[in-house]
This record gives C-alpha cells, structure tokens and sequence, in this order.
C-alpha cells in the first residue's frame, strides 16, 4: 500500500509540473501577443504625434512669412526666431516651444532653402504603419516607405506674372509692322 501512495503523489506532481508548464507556455505566449499589440499602439501614437508636431512647425513657418513686416515677406533662418519673434515691439511667438522627433526622440531635422528654413523632416528610416487616410494637405505621405519621406514643408504662394495685355487693334495696324506692308516691300 505504500508503494501505490508513492506512485499516485508521483502522478500527482507530475500533473501539476504540466499544468505549471502549460501555463507558463500559455502565459509567455499572451505576454508575446500584448506586447506586439501594445508596439503597434505606441507606434501608432508615435505616427500621430509626428503629424501633429510637423503640421506645428509647418504653420509656424507660415505665420512667420506671413507676419513679415514691410513689402518683402521673409521665411525664418532658425528654428529659434520661431519662439520669439523680435521683429515687431511687442514680439511674437509663432511656436511655443521646440519639439522633438516623436519618432526617433531626437530632433528633427530642418529643410532649408538657402539661408531660410521651409521645412522639418525626421530621419528615422522605419517603415511607418500608417500609409493612407492623410489629411489632404499631406496626400503625398500615402505609401511612403519610411518616415524621412514625411516633409512638412511650408512654400510661399508664388505671384504669377501677368503677361502685358496685348496692344490694342489700332496700334498694331499703324506700326508699319502689318504683314501687308512686309509682302508690298518685297516686291520688286
């Protein structure tokens, strides 16, 4: 009788080491899962922060160009004069503070055109979720293969040149210049 006690608490632990490996297996396989869920949500947010720190700087520059005192309107040089904008007596805060890349945690990297900024990218080369569904002033980040391809640029409307009306019927006519005139002086 003592020998069959001994097997039946030997199966007794030998159930209960399964039980405790198949729920240590169960346990890291729900971890695996909630931590793939929870890396996609915080990429996710990283995305949407990105969109909104980019479209900050973007109308940032905007204001800037579009405060400029004067005739000439200028885009900033530095990222700075942005915070504090001392063109003006009482100076102006087009941006309230320097924002970091949401994706790589650094800083964004400033596009420049000559000695003016237009823009702000991140450098981070990580395919982003995220590749439809933009705001329409951003259409062009559809499919983009990494996040340096995300460019929140400001461009100045540019004027367009008015041609110079064409002279007036008369004018033409009295030049001399008539095709009428060319075809007597050819003649002989």
């Amino acid at each position: 009788m003592g020998a069959e006690i001994r097997v039946a608490v030997s199966r007794q632990r030998g159930l209960v080491l399964l039980a405790l490996l198949l729920f240590i297996a169960l346990s890291s396989l729900w971890v695996g899962l909630a931590s793939d869920v929870w890396s996609t949500v915080r990429q996710r947010e990283r995305e949407e922060d990105l969109l909104f720190v980019g479209e900050q700087y973007r109308r940032a520059i905007e204001s800037y160009w579009r405060m400029s005192p004067g005739p000439v309107r200028t885009l900033p040089p530095s990222l700075e004069v942005l915070l504090v904008d001392d063109r003006f007596p009482m100076p102006i805060h087009h941006l309230r503070r320097l924002f970091a890349d949401p994706i790589t945690g650094g800083e964004l990297t400033v596009m420049r055109e000559g000695n003016v900024i237009t823009g702000v990218y991140s450098t981070s080369t990580d395919a982003p979720r995220k590749v439809a569904g933009f705001p329409r002033r951003y259409e062009h980040f559809v499919d983009s293969n990494s996040y340096d391809q995300w460019r929140f640029v400001f461009l100045p409307p540019r004027r367009q040149l008015r041609a110079p009306p064409p002279p007036p019927r008369s004018a033409v006519q009295d030049s001399g210049s008539g095709p009428s005139q060319r075809t007597q002086r050819m003649t002989p």
